[in-house]
């Protein structure tokens, strides 16, 4: 059999990372869902059919911060030590932050922005029911600490 066209040069490949040290890593990131003033106050008075929002949400963002190997091809499988999603309720829009731990030899980006992302998919799953002009957006990269690269802290936009 001739394998040669299978070579790391140029061909996607999982980057290797045994030779690392394990590390304190520690990845927050942010995601919005814009909708309208009534989904919102439905939203608040707990009159969503599907239930709670807010809880199902986060349950649903930390366990997606869980699979994220599963769903982006390159992702080591990480130990999450912690994950967690907090809320912000504005006027028309649900503002969404995720926070990531580990200690291990690969940092938790990937898994802050799955966790972002897969909270507000929940939050438009839950809503759409009352609201199709919902829109997912501005889902971005906060902060990330550990490893060889150290400490990134998004600029203002």
């Amino acid at each position: 059999m001739d394998f040669t066209h299978f070579n790391e040069e140029g061909r996607a490949h999982m980057v290797e990372v045994g030779n690392k040290e394990d590390t304190k890593r520690v990845a927050k990131a942010y995601g919005r869902i814009k909708m309208k003033r009534e989904t919102i106050q439905l939203i608040k008075d707990g009159l969503i059919k599907k239930g709670d929002v807010l809880s199902v949400a986060q349950i649903g963002g930390i366990m997606g911060s869980k699979r994220t190997s599963e769903l982006i091809p390159m992702c080591h499988n990480i130990f999450i030590t912690g994950s967690n999603i907090r809320f912000n309720i504005l006027e028309d829009a649900i503002e969404i932050e995720s926070e990531v731990k580990t200690i291990g030899k690969t940092g938790v980006e990937m898994e802050a922005l799955t966790a972002a992302s897969i909270a507000a998919l929940t939050i438009y799953d839950m809503c759409k029911a009352v609201d199709k002009d919902m829109i997912i957006e501005d889902i971005k990269l906060l902060k990330k600490s550990g490893g060889k690269s150290g400490e990134y802290i998004r600029k203002e936009d």
